[in-house]
């Protein structure tokens, strides 16, 4: 027994060890780019509560209602931007998923709404189905399909309880990334976090809750969770950081399996998160779609140095997946704040550093051990030398030093497309004192595809 499990600490160690070695930075070069102004909305649909016909009234510092359209600035820390809340409908925005169909469409999402559960209750949540247009540099959003709850399926009560129509807010679900299904679309929620399940028409079928070795998975957002009465009582117990759940979906070619992917790392019962290698690592856990339920098995995913999220998750084929690695910086350093301490408005106060693209294998061999990452493009040095951005300002070069970049999916055997979040009107990586818009990208990276 000692030697069977000396061996399985050897094996478990050799893992961590080669996880983060052997990592190879593969060229990337720009394809094209479209770009959905950040100041796009829609108006909700015409049998919505009146409640839900502006958006944002819930987002002042104290949620303080305000219902005069355009007179709450949008600030990223101490820099305002160019747009201001509330907003005369549903903003298009936040994207944070993406998948590539076989009709030259893409379905991705927004998220919550507006940054937390507390602000979100008159945001809808709705996925979108859009198309770009390389050559024009156009975003044209085909379709939205808001969602909505009329079955009851959320074991708790969500903001449109007594409606008619059982709308979803982003105070009930975080929804953070999708797979398209032939009946539907199952998502990645970061509140519970929970995988759901929604059918054709947007309608809520399923909601399964997280367990891990297990153990249920509870982040302070869970809806399960309440402070006690008593000031000194227990707090109630939760081992996930908020907005650290399901930040990405992948699926398996054949659709009998999904793979939730944290954005942050388990808390263990000592209070230290999970490792890999001396390094912070977040899991990744199987789900079997036809049981609807978890399967048992997990892999880590090891973050580098200044890695403190991931952003989204796609497999490749069988055993090989994308992962967008990233740290919280935003901005350029040509225009960082002399002292970060002290930000300014017309300074980046934590200039982006680590936006990446990491290819990453994971099979039955490394199950319940770490993923190995085989190499990764970054982000901020994109080669365009036949100038087709849109947006950015190096010569010869395409960046995206958003905080938050979260889509990434292959298109073809040689590009793939990498969008951010916005977080509308709240982050400004692209210019100081203006929103950023939804920035869509073909990258041409035949290499890093390629790589073993």
């Amino acid at each position: 027994m000692k030697n069977a499990l000396l061996a399985s600490v050897s094996f478990v160690l050799l893992i961590a060890g080669s996880a983060m070695a052997d990592q190879q930075q593969f060229p990337a070069k720009l394809a094209g780019q479209a770009i959905l102004p950040a100041n796009t909305m829609v108006p909700a649909p015409a049998d919505a509560p009146e409640f839900l016909k502006h958006s944002g009234k819930f987002t002042t510092p104290d949620r303080k209602r305000t219902e005069a359209l355009g007179t709450v600035p949008g600030k990223d820390g101490a820099r305002v931007t160019d747009l201001k809340l509330p907003f005369d409908g549903q903003p298009i925005q936040g994207f944070s998923g993406i998948k590539t169909m076989e009709d030259g469409t893409f379905w991705t999402l927004s998220d919550n709404g507006f940054g937390s559960k507390a602000n979100s209750s008159d945001a809808m949540l709705f996925l979108h189905q859009v198309k770009f247009d390389w050559a024009t540099g156009k975003v044209e959003v085909a379709k939205n399909l808001f969602l909505s709850d009329p079955d009851k399926k959320a074991p708790f009560p969500i903001v449109l309880e007594g409606a008619e129509k059982r709308y979803l807010t982003g105070a009930d679900f975080d929804i953070e990334s999708i797979q398209p299904v032939a009946d539907g679309f199952w998502i990645g929620e970061e509140f519970g976090p929970y995988i759901l399940k929604f059918d054709t028409e947007g309608k809520l079928t399923d909601v399964v809750s997280t367990v891990v070795n297990g153990k249920p998975v509870l982040s302070p957002d869970n809806p399960t969770l309440s402070v006690p009465a008593n000031p000194v009582a227990k707090m109630p117990a939760f081992n996930l950081k908020r907005s650290g759940g399901f930040e990405g979906l992948a699926m398996s070619k054949d659709g009998s399996k999904l793979y939730g992917l944290l954005e942050g790392p388990l808390f263990q019962d000592d209070g230290k998160v999970e490792t890999v290698d001396g390094r912070t690592a977040i899991r990744i856990v199987e789900f079997d779609t036809a049981a609807k339920n978890w399967t048992g098995r997990s892999w880590l995913y090891p973050l580098e140095e200044k890695g403190i999220a991931i952003g989204d998750f796609n497999m490749l084929d069988d055993t090989t997946a994308l992962v967008i690695e990233r740290d919280n910086g935003a901005g350029s350093k040509d225009k960082a704040c002399a002292d970060p301490k002290q930000p300014k408005a017309d300074c980046f106060e934590a200039p982006a550093e680590l936006k990446r693209i990491y290819k990453i294998e994971f099979n039955d061999a490394n199950a319940n051990g770490a993923v190995r990452k085989i190499g990764y493009i970054d982000l901020l040095d994109i080669k365009d030398p036949e100038n087709k951005k849109k947006a950015g300002t190096k010569d010869g070069v395409y960046d995206m030093p958003f905080v938050t970049i979260e889509n990434v999916d292959r298109v073809d055997a040689t590009h793939i497309v990498v969008g951010n979040d916005n977080n509308l009107p709240f982050s400004a990586g692209r210019a100081v004192d203006k929103a950023d818009d939804n920035e869509f990208s073909l990258l041409e990276v035949g290499e890093l595809l390629n790589a073993k």
